[in-house]
């Protein structure tokens, strides 16, 4: 299957990438830059252009950002979107943030139903913040659920402005199905933090890791050894992020479904200890007493649907933590 990987260069999407790769598909990739372009193309060598090629989109949100990336010979059978707008230091929220993550999200899809009808599938990125309900959570969250966030809402801060603009853009590719009735199907999925190894050649410095993993480099590198900050959260893999990603692509049974995308809650206590568990040579990296902080939150995830539906067995905690840190130890070295 040939298949349009929007946001190529992200954390999510360079483990999507490799495993559409792995699937025997054909991938062409968005990026901003060609040094980004070429980057992932280096972290993939050996491809003919015909297995891996990209093109740059600069900025999704702009009129008819897709319109000429979605032409291609032979055509697309298949989308997937992770790609998101800029929105560092956002200071007018709707502007910035709101209508951007709505645009970048029509324009894919508007751009399918003008110029790609050979298209039957779309996976769309969206997140569990599109989910949350910060005021009143639910004992037990599942797809059914938005987050109660109002526009006007969304543009008081820049906590309501995230997850609103979470809740929009997913709202947007919903509706659009709804009334545009396309060509194509579409699901979409909805991870909760999402951390996990990092691919080899994707980072020259540890100053550069993406957000998710900062706690593990602060950790490796000693920043926590005075204490471990206190947090506990939902997280999932990754690696079990792309396979939700690609599964939806590839199986009917996805049609029309949201997917959430979590493992369980960790405290970063817990990652400390198995840290020091499983890595000596870190161990005066961190504290020599860890204290463990309960993971356990006042709310339950469902996500039998990834299991049932898309056939994805999550990580567990020690075992992606491992892998994290050890992708990172390479780095370091």
């Amino acid at each position: 299957m040939k298949v349009l990987l929007t946001g190529g260069s992200g954390f999510v999407a360079q483990h999507c990438l490799r495993l559409l790769l792995k699937h025997g598909h054909d991938v062409v990739t968005t990026v901003r830059s060609a040094e980004k372009g070429q980057q992932l193309l280096s972290a993939n060598p050996g491809l003919p252009t015909t297995k891996l090629s990209y093109v740059i989109v600069k900025d999704i949100a702009e009129p008819n950002a897709f319109d000429k990336a979605i032409i291609s010979s032979p055509p697309f059978a298949a989308v997937l979107h992770t790609a998101s707008p800029f929105h560092y230091a956002a200071t007018d929220f709707e502007n910035d943030m709101l209508k951007p993550a709505v645009n970048g999200t029509l324009n894919i899809l508007n751009a399918i139903k003008a110029h790609a009808p050979e298209i039957k599938k779309v996976v769309v990125t969206s997140s569990f913040a599109a989910i949350i309900n910060m005021q009143s959570p639910p004992e037990v969250y599942d797809e059914s659920m938005w987050n109660p966030v109002s526009w006007e809402q969304a543009q008081t801060n820049g906590a309501m402005a995230y997850v609103g603009s979470k809740k929009f853009a997913e709202k947007a590719a919903w509706d659009f199905m709804a009334v545009e009735k396309p060509g194509f199907a579409l699901a979409t999925i909805n991870p909760v933090l999402v951390f996990g190894p990092i691919m080899e050649g994707s980072l020259t410095s540890l100053n550069a890791v993406n957000t998710s993993n900062v706690v593990f480099r602060d950790m490796i590198q000693g920043r926590m050894k005075d204490g471990i900050t206190n947090g506990s959260f939902s997280w999932v893999d990754v690696r079990d992020v792309a396979a939700m990603h690609v599964a939806a692509l590839e199986k009917s049974e996805a049609d029309g479904q949201r997917f959430i995308a979590a493992a369980g809650r960790y405290s970063n206590s817990e990652i400390a200890s198995i840290i020091k568990k499983h890595f000596p040579s870190l161990q005066d990296k961190l504290p020599e007493h860890i204290e463990l902080e309960s993971s356990k939150a006042g709310y339950g995830i469902d996500n039998s649907s990834a299991e049932k539906l898309l056939g994805v067995k999550f990580r567990d905690l020690a075992h992606a933590v491992v892998d994290t840190v050890d992708s990172l130890l390479k780095v370091e070295a």
